[in-house]
């Protein structure tokens, strides 16, 4: 059964979903207004990790993820830019679902921008202001009661009995120490430019507005007298964003809300509060959270020198690209640690996966070029096929089969355990490179699709290479070192070797024979 911890209740518990047969989940999706960096991609590599894992574990899972694409770093920053908010944040997103496929990802069911939700934002904030959950401030924005919401807090684990009604803040992003009632919508200013949506709020005549007396700062109640609709020039705040989209799409309830730990407070307690208000029903009951991806252990930041996007690093790995060796030894950096952990990232680390990708691919190819050899030995020498037993497989090895799969579910199944997942993995290779020249062809069948069983959640292994055209000139060369090896002129033939080297061509001997692989 799969257990996991739930940032909810500071629990490992086992999941159940509501329903197997459509187990919701819901990611938060990036802010549209630069290249996604190495840490937000460490987040959603953990994300498409559970995913996968949870579909491999026979799950049918549904994944929704926003675009926030209207928020105050994509306002101001198309306006440096001097593009339209639409078609900058139209960009960015493009080159963000360009990264993460490249890295593996699947892309959700449904990538919703917020800017296509903005009607059903309006329609929770008057929900929540009829139920009086929130209320328009003297700033004419429109704001969340967090003293109104029982259990505000809740999934932070953070005592708010000391907040006082009606402090606001109309900032997308704070923290604790800031906290207090937050923007549903936000009123236009100057610094909006064109960016902005006229809206209509029903206010009930009873309802108040808070407004601050500067003299003696302290909240005094004024009786708002209007009992009809109020129009509000502006635009959502960062918060209600999520919430729209999964009221639009999964409707009051959810299974899996994932992000980073940072966003635990206050953007998902914010859901929380605002959902539940609107439904009265338990938002979301399983919250899984990655940290922090460090740089050399220290805190990514642009003034240390250390702050690096996918588009950094493909520059400076340019030769590692064939193949999406860089890719992929990029994504096994992020598998290979606890995801509630935070974790390190070096150019060292990265070259070293660089080389175990590379050899996993060669034991892929070799795999392939056994099992072609079998393959053609089998149908053209047929009378052979008994000596051959090549659909026999070994009693030892279906069991080391067996276990290599069961021991790699089991460690998924404790809490997406990663770590021992992969280091299992590595075993698995271990098993196959030693075993590789005494299989028969049934046996390779086999292994290669253990392969692909592994990948569903992996994504680290690469199956159809292209085969490069070796010009005649070097493959006289092989067939003279083979020849000259039989002959045991092993002068001859180790001269033949480096000189297929300097050419850039490395021999793999197997028990089928000889190959040439570009290196």
């Amino acid at each position: 059964m799969l257990k996991l911890y739930n940032t909810l209740t500071r629990q490992k518990e086992p999941f159940k979903p509501k329903r197997q047969d459509n187990v919701k989940v819901y990611f938060c999706g990036p802010t549209v207004y630069n290249y996604a960096h190495i840490w937000n991609l460490r987040a959603y590599v953990f994300e498409d990790l559970i995913i996968k894992t949870l579909r491999f574990l026979g799950y049918n899972v549904s994944t929704l993820m926003n675009i926030t694409d209207i928020d105050d770093k994509t306002i101001r920053d198309s306006q440096k830019a001097w593009e339209k908010l639409k078609e900058f944040t139209e960009k960015y997103t493009r080159i963000f679902l360009e990264d993460i496929e490249k890295i593996g990802i699947t892309k959700a069911d449904k990538v919703v921008p917020i800017s296509n939700l903005i009607d059903e934002m309006v329609r929770m904030i008057n929900t929540m202001i009829k139920k009086w959950y929130a209320y328009i401030g003297d700033d004419n924005s429109i704001y969340f009661d967090i003293s109104k919401f029982k259990d505000y807090g809740k999934l932070a684990h953070l005592d708010f009995s000391w907040l006082k009604s009606s402090v606001r803040i109309d900032n997308d992003e704070y923290d604790k120490e800031s906290a207090s009632d937050f923007v549903l919508w936000k009123a236009w200013k100057q610094e909006d430019w064109e960016n902005f949506w006229e809206k209509s709020f029903s206010i009930p005549a009873k309802v108040w507005i808070y407004k601050k007396d500067s003299d003696n700062l302290i909240d005094t109640r004024v009786k708002h007298e209007n009992d009809n609709i109020v129009t509000i020039k502006g635009r959502p705040g960062w918060h209600i964003e999520c919430s729209a989209c999964n009221m639009v799409h999964f409707w009051p309830e959810i299974d899996i809300h994932m992000w980073w730990v940072d966003l635990i407070f206050p953007h998902h307690q914010n859901e929380i509060a605002q959902t539940e208000a609107v439904t009265g029903k338990q938002f979301c009951k399983y919250w899984l959270h990655s940290w922090h991806l460090m740089v050399d252990w220290k805190k990514m930041s642009k003034s240390l020198g250390n702050f690096y996007t996918l588009k950094d690093l493909e520059e400076k790995y340019k030769d590692k690209l064939k193949d999406w060796v860089f890719y992929r030894a990029f994504r096994l950096g992020f598998i290979n640690w606890k995801y509630a952990d935070s974790i390190d990232f070096s150019f060292s680390k990265l070259e070293q996966n660089f080389r175990v990708i590379e050899k996993l691919d060669e034991t892929i190819k070799k795999l392939e070029f056994v099992k072609a050899s079998l393959k053609s030995e089998k149908w053209s020498s047929f009378q052979k096929w008994w000596v051959l037993k090549v659909n026999w497989i070994r009693r030892e090895f279906r069991e080391n089969m067996q276990n290599f799969i069961s021991e790699f579910i089991e460690y998924l199944e404790d809490d997406f355990n990663f770590v021992e997942a992969i280091a299992w993995f590595h075993s698995f290779l271990t098993f196959v490179n030693k075993e590789i020249d005494k299989l028969t062809l049934e046996e390779h069948l086999a292994i290669i699709d253990m392969f692909k069983t592994y990948n569903q959640v992996l994504w680290i292994v690469k199956f159809d290479f292209e085969e490069e055209k070796i010009p005649d000139e070097i493959l006289q060369k092989l067939e003279m070192r083979n020849t000259a090896k039989k002959e045991k002129n092993f002068i001859l033939a180790d001269a033949l070797r480096d000189e297929l080297d300097v050419l850039g061509y490395k021999i793999i001997d197997s028990r089928e024979g000889s190959r040439l692989e570009k290196k």
